[in-house]
């Protein structure tokens, strides 16, 4: 049986791998983590925020400009990293990129979810809220894509999915959570037929958009980075886009600035992906298994897993 999780015991994590697993990944230099590129996974460093958030800010205008009225493309994307979200707004302002002609749409990642509803913008916390603040509402009317391109996982789930399957989505954009997800894929609860044993990689890909319970340590890092430290003010559940739509997007563009996971996290879903080791204690690692995945670090916040008491 595999060991308990050492932060939540009725749960699965990265805390439940095999101890050789994670000491080969504590191990790695930045330069190991740059080996572990292979054909469908990219590890791309960079060596100034700037260029970092500027890279990122880019990703989403080569996305749009592959849009055309009759074959729209969109992006799916987070809040978590935030950084690049003006820089998308300067830079489709700056080139005149009209998005509304390009029928060119965006995806939202996940929603909070409290007390059975989906929050609406009035929440401090709303995911679309921040996307609007952040990026839609600096873009010039005449280029912004049209609120109905705009898609977020409310109440119509169903209808989020399918989009998936009119449009194409040519990058799934986001960041690494302290849990090791992507958008809110959380590893899963420790009870009934996975009491024992998480699901499989293949058991877990067939998940889609879908209402999720957030695993503590997803709890505690938002009231970290979003919350102020509130932990009681963070929803437990929300949206999330899941495997099955990610699998429908052309590329998944990884971004760590070393805000969000730290040395030793960044480091362990490198590994996996890089090795094919597909867990789904570690929700990320799953990417092994996709086409073309790129992760992107800031190298000065890749650091060390060296103990040093400070």
């Amino acid at each position: 049986m595999r060991p308990k999780s050492v932060v939540a015991p009725d749960w699965w994590d990265y805390t439940t791998l095999d101890k050789e697993l994670l000491s080969d990944a504590a191990d790695l230099t930045a330069d190991d983590m740059l080996q572990l590129s292979r054909d469908g996974f990219r590890v791309v460093f960079y060596d100034t925020l700037e260029d970092f958030y500027l890279a990122e800010a880019l990703e989403y205008i080569e996305a749009w400009l592959q849009s055309t009225p009759d074959n729209p493309v969109g992006v799916c994307g987070p809040i978590g990293p935030t950084e690049q979200l003006p820089l998308v707004a300067r830079l489709v302002n700056s080139l005149g990129l009209n998005l509304k002609e390009k029928n060119a749409y965006f995806w939202g990642m996940d929603e909070w979810v409290l007390d059975g509803k989906v929050v609406d913008e009035s929440h401090p916390l709303s995911f679309k809220k921040a996307d609007k603040a952040l990026c839609f509402d600096h873009m010039d009317p005449k280029l912004r894509l049209p609120d109905e391109n705009q898609l977020y996982p409310e109440d119509n789930l169903a209808d989020f999915s399918a989009a998936f399957d009119s449009i194409r989505c040519a990058l799934m954009q986001g960041g690494q959570g302290d849990v090791k997800h992507w958008a809110f894929n959380d590893p899963l609860k420790r009870e009934g037929a996975y009491a024992n044993e998480p699901p499989s990689p293949e058991e877990y890909r067939k998940l889609g958009t879908r209402l999720v319970d957030l695993h503590p340590v997803t709890i505690m890092q938002n009231a970290r980075t979003s919350g102020g430290g509130r932990v009681s003010e963070v929803p437990t559940q929300a949206n999330t886009v899941g495997p099955v739509e990610t699998w429908k997007t052309d590329k998944v563009s990884i971004w760590q600035a070393g805000t969000h996971d730290n040395p030793f996290g960044m480091r362990l879903t490198t590994f996996m992906i890089g090795k094919r080791i597909p867990d789904t204690a570690v929700p990320m690692s799953l990417l092994a298994d996709h086409p073309n995945v790129q992760f992107n670090f800031y190298r000065p916040a890749i650091g060390t897993c060296a103990v040093e008491m400070h």
